[in-house]
């Protein structure tokens, strides 16, 4: 198979991105706001106390600054509505009738459009390291950065093969909006982008550790920021590679269906 198709299509998704440079920017720095707003927050939540759960208040705000940089950098946007939107209008059909594989066309303008929004949202957090960097606690355990690299990659498979699911409700539903609202709200509260999910009951902790949501965001992110000992990372890497492979697999199964049901008009 060659993938030079799928690396022009990484150019182009880069040159289209980039149009849209100063949207990316923007979102970015009305980003540092949500981020004020967690210092505040948290500050407040330390008053009095030096640790909670056995994490310091920089430990805490290290946290969000890193899991803000991982949403620009991995997050999946718009990825389903665009899936979406290629079948509702038969712009799939195309697909269909040359040797491209749908998933690995849509990833790499997923990976192209990440390296643009996440590379614009250092900006903004270079501009206020200043204010920052006496509240940045990382660890420096070189082993950190070779299990949080792989743990961010499969993240990012994971984010982007969720919404591709999602997107490919379509061939079933007409509107998919309820369910991406959905995922998103369950994301947002198992993949720990609200609270820190050591910070949870144990029981949440426990079971969420089990849930792909948790291997989005949170994983890779307790990895860099030292809420994760090295057993438990391996571990963890373990159990979000199955979920990688679990997905993969779920995608292929519902794209086969689909296309049972879809009927291209055309020439």
């Amino acid at each position: 198979m060659s993938f030079a198709k799928y690396r022009h299509a990484f150019l182009i998704g880069l040159q289209s991105n980039i149009v849209y440079r100063w949207n990316f920017g923007i979102r970015a720095l009305f980003s540092l706001f949500h981020l004020a707003f967690v210092f505040i927050l948290w500050g407040a939540a330390y008053q009095g106390q030096t640790e909670i759960a056995g994490f310091s208040l920089d430990q805490t705000l290290t946290y969000f600054v890193v899991i803000l940089i991982m949403q620009f950098f991995i997050g999946a946007f718009n990825e389903d509505y665009q899936i979406s939107e290629d079948i509702r209008n038969g712009i799939i059909n195309q697909f269909l009738l040359k040797p491209i594989n749908y998933y690995l066309y849509r990833f790499s303008i997923f990976v192209a459009a990440r390296l643009v929004s996440g590379l614009l949202a250092l900006l903004p957090i270079l501009i206020a390291l200043p204010l920052l960097k006496d509240h940045i606690a990382l660890p420096d355990e070189l082993w950190r950065l070779m299990l949080g690299l792989p743990a961010m990659l499969m993240a990012a498979l994971i984010q982007f093969t969720i919404a591709y699911i999602f997107g490919l409700l379509t061939f079933w539903f007409l509107e998919i909006q309820s369910f991406i609202i959905l995922s998103l709200a369950i994301e947002t509260v198992l993949g720990g982008q609200m609270f820190p999910l050591d910070l949870m009951p144990g029981w949440f902790y426990r079971i969420s550790q089990w849930l792909p949501y948790y291997y989005q965001m949170y994983f890779p992110t307790a990895i860099f920021t030292g809420r994760l000992d090295h057993t438990s990372a391996l571990n963890g890497l373990a159990i979000q590679s199955f979920w990688v492979v679990a997905l993969l697999i779920l995608a292929q199964f519902l794209w086969t269906r689909g296309l049972r049901r879809h009927t291209a008009v055309g020439g």
